[in-house]
């Protein structure tokens, strides 16, 4: 190995200890900083998407009433479960006469989603929202009283603006339904307005 002139053996070697430990330390704090932004970002990443879920089943709903040229729906059946129905008879397919009871022995069930697999305490309910998407709502409700229907055009069949609430535990707020036309929204509670 050929030494370059005037440098002692050493200056040439890798890091000394003390570049290496200042480097560490850097690391450290800068992971320090970055933790507490994570936990924050987290259960609002989560919120947001059990909220695009509902949105997309939603959209599952409405397109399988239109394909099947029968009635579907999301039933919600508590504070942190829905289900997505179809209408059609799983025993005699052809025979669509409508909904019978929410029963897989006359209509099908197509979907169980439990949002707590989401983490972050998401469920349904306002959180910070205070007044809701629509006026002619009335109110929120933390969980709908009534499924939401589409019929075989795609619209809904409870002729009403009907959303689902959702909120985690840092009080965040979405809201998704479906206006008459069965147009599907989604919107996001901003602390005065949704958007």
């Amino acid at each position: 190995m050929k030494r370059e002139k005037g440098l002692p053996a050493r200056s040439v070697a890798g890091f000394t200890l003390i570049e290496l430990m200042v480097t560490i330390i850097i690391l450290c704090i800068l992971l320090g900083l970055a933790i507490p932004g994570f936990s924050r970002w987290v259960p609002n990443y989560r919120l947001r998407g059990a909220a695009r879920d509902l949105y997309s089943n939603l959209q599952l709903a409405k397109s399988g009433a239109i394909r099947d040229r029968t009635e579907w729906a999301i039933r919600f059946t508590s504070a942190t479960t829905y289900e997505i129905w179809s209408a059609r008879d799983p025993d005699n397919p052809t025979q669509n006469q409508g909904w019978n009871s929410f029963s897989a022995s006359d209509d099908t069930l197509v979907k169980t989603v439990n949002l707590s697999t989401y983490g972050s305490g998401v469920t349904f309910g306002a959180g910070s929202a205070t007044a809701p998407v629509d006026p002619s709502e009335g109110g929120i409700t933390a969980v709908p009283a009534s499924p939401i229907y589409f019929n075989s055009r795609g619209f809904t069949t409870n002729n009403t603006v009907v959303f689902a609430y959702m909120t985690n535990n840092r009080n965040t707020s979405y809201a998704v339904g479906t206006l008459v036309s069965g147009v599907v929204v989604l919107r996001r509670w901003t602390g005065s307005t949704w958007q």
